[in-house]
């Protein structure tokens, strides 16, 4: 499907990894690369260094993508309120946004739920998700029998979201993660996991995150082996992610 004259906006909550700014040119190509389409126009504002786009010209845009990021989304680093502020005047004008690990966590903390620790601690590796509700009821996902009922996604992640926003549905969990996914509307939603990554951007972070002492070795031996066993449906995840940001 070609789509003439859409625009979109990434913002970017994390800075680009070595790896990935040597393999893929940085995130923002990983990300138009999974949710692009040709003829469209995509713009990147990195708010992780207090790069915003002009209030004015938010109507200019036909949706916006909040990537992950190592900080919490329930920290108050000016950044992330600034950010909040954004998401809540995006909603407000029924924008599309979707949220990704971290913009899953922050839209949801922007319209009035709860984010905080895992309680499990954390989840890093191949994801079995249950999908809940009836996604046909979605006019963004109209086509959505072709989509079973489980699907495996690359996770990794030690925030969770809490409690969703006051009207807002849970559409995925997991066996770690009560929400997985979350919708408000047709305009807002929301995905733990990471539609976006290939395996070897999720290896490369397990390398970094066992370097740093953030995991044990054994634990980043099994989140690696999870990924030897089984792949994700990255191509069924980036059809529900295209299809919500474009859909009417």
């Amino acid at each position: 499907m070609k789509v003439e004259g859409k625009r979109y906006a990434l913002f970017l909550a994390a800075r680009d990894s070595d790896y990935v700014k040597k393999v893929y040119g940085g995130y923002f190509n990983v990300f138009v690369a999974a949710f692009g389409e040709e003829g469209e126009r995509w713009d990147l504002y990195r708010v992780v260094d207090g790069e915003f786009p002009d209030m004015n010209d938010l109507h200019n845009y036909d949706g916006f993508v909040v990537s992950g990021s190592p900080y919490d989304a329930y920290g108050n680093d000016f950044w992330i309120l600034k950010l909040c502020f954004l998401l809540q005047t995006l909603d407000a004008m029924e924008k599309k946004v979707l949220g990704i690990c971290f913009g899953h966590q922050v839209l949801c903390r922007a319209l009035g739920g709860k984010v905080g620790k895992a309680y499990t601690g954390w989840d890093i590796g191949l994801r079995k998700v249950r999908i809940v509700k009836d996604l046909s009821a979605y006019s963004f996902l109209e086509d959505s029998e072709e989509i079973p009922p489980f699907l495996s996604i690359i996770e990794c992640h030690q925030d969770e979201v809490w409690e969703v926003p006051v009207g807002a549905e849970v559409i995925a969990f997991s066996d770690k993660t009560g929400v997985e996914m979350f919708t408000i509307g047709e305009h807002i939603m929301g995905i733990q996991g990471h539609p976006e990554y290939t395996p070897d951007i999720l290896c490369n972070l397990i390398d970094r995150l066992l370097n740093n002492d953030a995991i044990e070795k054994g634990f980043a031996e099994e989140a690696k082996l999870t990924m030897e066993i089984s792949e994700p449906d990255r191509k069924c995840w980036e059809k529900i992610c295209r299809n919500f940001l474009k859909g009417t």
